[in-house]
């Protein structure tokens, strides 16, 4: 199987192949000046300061397309991982997502699952913004729901666009929902302003054939059923930080969705080796059994974790995540 064959008969549940390695997926790998010497996509244009994209010439921009597009795959192929989200700048323009697409299939044909970042639902308010957000769910709640609404059609009008166009596989569905104690919003509130958004979302996508990986750090315990009764593909982050145990999470949603994550990006910052090993394998020995599961960190690997502990973890995966 090649890599995105692979990925995508995970996230399918079906039997694991034997012989085959456990599918590997980053929704970010920012480690990319370390490992291959080259510059990450995010780490490159800025709204203030650096260089700016709109003052680019065409062919500059597209040379500077191929060339982010590239260090993904390069890194990609590196540590043996399935799947890409396509991380490229500028964020904020659409079609250039569509392009990026276009420029990973041309590099890389199949090989790889690609997914892109696309999620319509709330997510936990930054500090700047939080106690606004608060007021408004008391003081506006129709005014919320509407804006969920116009959220979710402009990118309900997105997905389609991806699906029309044909080259990605997925989406990633990056809101946070939970903190590590709890999520930032209680049960029934989600069941108000979170979920009926989520749903027809991951529904749209299903009809589309496009895979959806929700991810959300913290403690999901809480929201687990409502999770997996949304039927995204794949739940991402399982975050042991969140007290989010792997083993019971598989219990639960065995047969219903596929799990990515799990080892504990705490650990692989501060933590011994030994504990980085032991988080690795924990993953592993209750993620794997059945299938369904795809190696990850809680998180993403982000800027500031040694190298070598991401190094250390995909050595755990060699010697004890083969069917």
């Amino acid at each position: 199987m090649t890599p995105r064959e692979l990925m995508l008969h995970t996230l399918a549940l079906k039997e694991p192949v034997k012989g085959t390695l456990v599918p590997h997926f980053e929704l970010c790998f920012f480690l990319t000046m370390e490992s291959i010497g080259r510059v990450h996509p995010t780490h490159r244009v800025f709204n203030n300061g650096g260089y700016l994209w709109e003052s680019m010439s065409e062919r500059e921009k597209e040379k500077q397309r191929y060339d982010m597009v590239s260090v993904q795959i390069e890194s990609a192929r590196k540590y043996g991982q399935n799947g890409i989200m396509l991380s490229c700048c500028p964020w904020n323009d659409f079609e250039e997502t569509l392009r990026q697409a276009e420029i990973a299939r041309e590099l890389s044909g199949d090989e790889f699952f690609l997914a892109v970042s696309m999620d319509p639902t709330f997510a936990i308010p930054d500090g700047n913004h939080l106690e606004e957000f608060v007021f408004r769910l008391a003081d506006d709640e129709q005014g919320v729901k509407d804006e969920a609404e116009r959220n979710l059609e402009i990118n309900l009008e997105r997905l389609q666009k991806i699906a029309d166009q044909g080259l990605y596989d997925g989406v990633c569905m990056c809101s946070d929902y939970c903190f590590n104690a709890n999520p930032f919003l209680s049960p029934d509130m989600m069941d108000e302003f979170i979920f009926p958004y989520l749903k027809r979302f991951i529904s749209f996508a299903k009809q589309r054939k496009i895979c959806t990986i929700k991810h959300t750090d913290g403690n999901i315990m809480p929201i687990l059923d409502r999770l997996i009764d949304a039927a995204p593909t794949a739940l991402h982050s399982l975050d042991p930080q969140g007290g989010v145990d792997i083993k019971e999470v598989k219990a639960r949603t065995k047969g219903k969705l596929a799990l990515i994550g799990n080892v504990n990006c705490g650990l692989l910052q501060t933590g011994t080796d030994e504990e980085v090993i032991g988080s690795c394998r924990y993953a592993l020995e209750n993620g794997m059994p059945g299938g369904g599961y795809i190696y990850a960190t809680s998180n993403t690997v982000f800027t500031g974790m040694e190298l070598s502990r991401y190094e250390l973890m995909l050595s755990v995966r060699e010697k004890y995540g083969r069917y």
